[in-house]
């Protein structure tokens, strides 16, 4: 049985402000990035002639309809802050577009909160293999399925 294993991959751009509470730096003030993600994930080659989805491991409107209702719709144009930073709280009851984040909003942070709302819905022929999250053009964080043995 020929069993091709692949990785697909589809990037989403989306604008994002954040702060950083307890910062030491100017990250502390509230900025926004241009934010890139990539979502890899593996599957197998759907090999069923005939099949609307034949030679495809996942059809790239799947993994939009996921990425976007699960990110990019809830954070595009969002400020997003540590609910721990009591001077910025005010701005979650204005009327602005605002996340109070459970954590610190870093590039890391906010990276490993995306993987799981994407494996929350991630359906069950697909596995998520890698999700990069590009804060600015040079840095990023990133989190790959073979790095879970480290």
């Amino acid at each position: 049985m020929n069993r091709n294993i692949l990785r697909v991959t589809k990037r989403f751009t989306f604008e994002m402000a954040h702060a950083l509470y307890n910062y030491d730096g100017n990250c502390q003030y509230i900025h926004g990035h241009s934010y890139k993600l990539y979502v890899t994930v593996l599957g197998l080659v759907n090999n069923t002639p005939g099949s609307p989805k034949d030679g495809m491991v996942c059809d790239f409107s799947v993994l939009k309809k996921i990425v976007n209702e699960k990110i990019v719709e809830p954070y595009d144009h969002t400020l997003v802050l540590s609910e721990k930073d009591e001077s910025k709280k005010h701005l979650a009851d204005s009327g602005q577009r605002t996340i109070l984040f459970p954590v610190q909003p870093t590039c890391e942070n906010l990276l490993l909160h995306f993987k799981n709302e994407i494996l929350n819905v991630l359906p069950n022929n697909l596995t998520l293999a890698n999700i990069k999250l590009y804060e600015t053009e040079g840095s990023f964080a990133e989190w790959d399925i073979r790095d879970q043995d480290f």
